[in-house]
C-alpha cells in the first residue's frame, strides 16, 4: 500500500482554523499503522465529545462548534478520516473499505482510550460512527446525527443519492469545496473553500474521497450489509441519550431523522430539531448546533 501525505505547507494559515494538529497510529485488521490527524481542544479532564466528519469534508467543517463545546468545560476530539484532511492517504481507491474505515476509527478510539464519549456524527461520519457506536457502546455515553443516518439496504436510497453516486463513481477529481458550497444555505467565502480543498493539492491525493461513492451499502449484496443490519439491530436496544438534529434542505439525508428517532429506544424524550441548513449543517450552523449539545449535555448529565 502506498500511501501518501498533504505537504503541511497546505494547511498554513486557514481560516478560523488555528488547531494544533496532533496524531495517533491507527489499524485496521489487514492493514500496516497509518498517522491519523485529530483536533484535541478543552480540557483534558472534560467530557469527550467526539466530531466525526464525512465526505468530503474534514475536521475544518467543525472549526465553529469547537469553541463553544471546549469553553463549556468539555473535551473535544474531531479526528480526520483516513484519506482525508491530514490523515494518511492511501494512494488508491482499492485501499479503502467500508470495514478498514470502522476498524481506523475504533482503532483511534482505543489508542486514546476514549470513554463516556458524546459521539456527534454527521454524512459518511455516522455511516462509521454509528457502526462505531452500535460495536463499541461501551464507550458511548450520548449519540447525535446530524443529516446522516446508517444504511442496510433494507429500502431503496432516495433518487438524489443514487444519481449522485452514479456521477460520483466516475468524476477522476473531486471538487471538495464545491460540493460542501451545494450542500449549504450559506454562501462560501473564498478563504472557507479554501480551506476545504487544502487536504487535495491535486488528484493523486484524492483516493479516499473517490472510494467513499463505491463503499455505500446500496445492494444486499455489499460486503458491509451484514454488520450494518447487526449493527442497526443493536442500535434499536441502545438506551442512552440519543438526539437528532437535522438541516432543512438537505436532499440526501434530510428525511433520515425520523427514522433514527423512531428506532432508537434513548431518542424518547430528547429535544429533536430541524433547523436552518443544508447538508453540511455543521458549516451553516456550527454555533448553533454546539449550543444545543452543551444544553442537551447539561441536561443528561
Amino acid at each position: 500500500m502506498h500511501v501518501l501525505r498533504t505537504p503541511d505547507s497546505c494547511f498554513a494559515r486557514l481560516a478560523g482554523y488555528p488547531f494544533a494538529p496532533r496524531y495517533a497510529k491507527v489499524v485496521a485488521g489487514d492493514t500496516r499503522p497509518l498517522r491519523m490527524h485529530y483536533l484535541d481542544e478543552g480540557d483534558p479532564a472534560g467530557q469527550p465529545v467526539v466530531l466525526l466528519h464525512g465526505n468530503p469534508t474534514w475536521s475544518y467543517l467543525y472549526r465553529t462548534m469547537i469553541p463553544p463545546l471546549a469553553e463549556a468545560g468539555h473535551r473535544v476530539l474531531a479526528p480526520d478520516l483516513i484519506g482525508m484532511g491530514r490523515s494518511d492517504k492511501p494512494a488508491q481507491p482499492s485501499d479503502y473499505t467500508y470495514l478498514r474505515h470502522v476498524e481506523w476509527v475504533t482503532s483511534w478510539i482505543d489508542e486514546l482510550d476514549l470513554r463516556d464519549v458524546t459521539l456527534f456524527v454527521q454524512d459518511w461520519g455516522s455511516l462509521i460512527g454509528l457502526r462505531v457506536a452500535a460495536e463499541q457502546s461501551h464507550r458511548i455515553a450520548r449519540l447525535v446525527v446530524a443529516n446522516g443516518t446508517l444504511l442496510t439496504a433494507a429500502e431503496p436510497l432516495p433518487f438524489a443519492v443514487k444519481a449522485g453516486l452514479a456521477v460520483a463513481r466516475h468524476v477522476p477529481y473531486v471538487p471538495a469545496a464545491r460540493i460542501v458550497a451545494h450542500g449549504t444555505v450559506n454562501t462560501l467565502s473564498a478563504q472557507v473553500r479554501a480551506g476545504y480543498n487544502a487536504p487535495f493539492p491535486n488528484r493523486r491525493y484524492q483516493a479516499g474521497t473517490r472510494a467513499f461513492p463505491r463503499l455505500v451499502p446500496a445492494s444486499p449484496r455489499n460486503p458491509a450489509v451484514p454488520a450494518n443490519r447487526a449493527a442497526w439491530n443493536a442500535l434499536g436496544r441502545l438506551d442512552k441519550p440519543f438526539l437528532a438534529i437535522f438541516g432543512t434542505s438537505d436532499l440526501i439525508f434530510g428525511q433520515a431523522g425520523h427514522r433514527l428517532i423512531s428506532h432508537i429506544p434513548g431518542a424518547a424524550g430528547q429535544p429533536h430539531a430541524r433547523i436552518h441548513g443544508g447538508h453540511f449543517v455543521p458549516e451553516d450552523c456550527g454555533a448553533e448546533l454546539a449550543s444545543r449539545l452543551n444544553a442537551w449535555m447539561s441536561s443528561t448529565a
